[in-house]
């Protein structure tokens, strides 16, 4: 199987995922949801970004940020924010990364629908790695390249969680049933479900061959994916038998969970939308604006202590260095000694000042500035 690089694990409080909406309107889409389940207070609040949506004439194009803040379990809050940006190929692609307050439990509501509409027939919910949809059954090509094309692509995804299905005999309507409508709420938009028919298996197993792993027949496995999780082992996570009678998988349902659970490392991408969510969360309550804005006042208040006691030490400096540059001249005028050159004065305080606020540059109001007149007063 892939080995792992060296990268941080996601915290156990973020719910990170990606995808690809194939239509045009994107925006307009999340824009409606977000209205629709604030006005339903399902959300407590959202914000889209200001100056986020530059690049199109029909609202489309450019790069659109959104925030949303929701409650789970009645007192968890989650934070959520949602990047939208044009598809290479068409459409556009969409990032998410939620965090709550404590541990993510995937019977919480899915993040995924705070900015979409779970409906069937939305274009949002496709897979950036394969183009596969995330909450249906997608069968394998009937081409042999193309199923090794396709599997090795899923092999390698850092983002979604794959998972491949042998049907051992051709199935029915009640067959037909996405293992998504049987996950918790919180995988249901993070699985792609890959299906085999029968007579696949073979060329199935081959293409999973570099993987270091196989699916039984009439089984299941869950994919590493790159890197593979720390704890990964494909005998845990292959499934000896799945009955696709329209009854509820219980054991891969298990072992995707289970997989979901593993200590993975955080995409490069999710790493930097879950800084972003942390350094410039926009959406504050008043709380959180007070409580900023006591830190401000704070972090000033240290600056400004830090300036007078440079203003002290500078004035001390500077009458001791005046002592001994009028002791010098007396000393060289008495005995007839070379003349004494002026000393330069010590650095001025702004110096001191300015090298202070560096340390404490926050968003927010900046101090005024030092005016002539103060210059006078500190020199005094």
């Amino acid at each position: 199987m892939p080995t792992s690089r060296t990268a941080l694990p996601a915290p156990p409080t973020a719910w990170p995922a990606r995808g690809r909406h194939t239509g045009t309107d994107a925006a307009d889409v999340v824009l409606d949801t977000l209205k629709r389940l604030k006005a339903g207070q399902i959300l407590d609040d959202y914000l889209e970004l200001p100056g986020t949506g530059e690049g199109g004439a029909d609202g489309s194009g450019g790069h659109r940020v959104f925030e949303a803040r929701w409650r789970v379990d009645g007192t968890v809050t989650v934070r959520a924010r949602l990047e939208l940006a044009p598809a290479s190929d068409g459409g556009q692609e969409w990032l998410l990364v939620a965090e709550a307050e404590r541990h993510w439990d995937h019977a919480w509501p899915s993040p995924a629908t705070m900015f979409w509409p779970d409906t069937p027939d939305s274009a949002w919910d496709h897979d950036t790695t394969t183009g596969l949809r995330l909450r249906d059954i997608n069968p394998l090509p009937d081409d042999d390249k193309a199923v090794r094309r396709l599997l090795r692509d899923a092999g390698r995804s850092d983002w979604g969680i794959h998972v491949v299905v042998h049907e051992a005999h051709t199935t029915d309507e009640r067959g037909r049933v996405p293992l998504a409508r049987h996950l918790p709420p919180g995988l249901r938009h993070r699985v792609v479900e890959h299906r085999a028919a029968p007579q696949q298996l073979r060329v199935v197993n081959w293409a999973l061959r570099p993987l270091d792993v196989e699916v039984p027949r009439g089984g299941a496995v869950v994919l590493p994916g790159s890197p593979a999780p720390t704890g990964y082992d494909d005998r845990e996570f292959s499934v000896r038998a799945v009955f696709l009678d329209g009854s509820a998988p219980a054991e891969l349902v298990a072992a995707v969970t289970a997989y979901a659970a593993l200590d993975r490392p955080l995409p490069e991408d999710a790493d930097r939308a879950l800084t972003a969510l942390h350094e410039q969360w926009h959406l504050l309550t008043l709380e959180e604006e007070l409580d900023r804005q006591r830190r401000l006042v704070a972090m000033y208040a240290e600056a400004l202590d830090a300036m007078t006691k440079s203003r002290d030490l500078y004035r001390e400096a500077a009458e001791a260095a005046h002592q001994a540059l009028a002791a010098l001249r007396e000393a060289g005028g008495a005995d007839g000694g070379p003349r004494i050159l002026p000393v330069p004065a010590p650095a001025s305080p702004l110096q001191h000042l300015t090298k202070t606020l560096e340390r404490f540059r926050v968003r927010g109001p900046r101090p005024a500035p030092v005016t002539e007149t103060a210059r006078e007063e500190d020199s005094r």
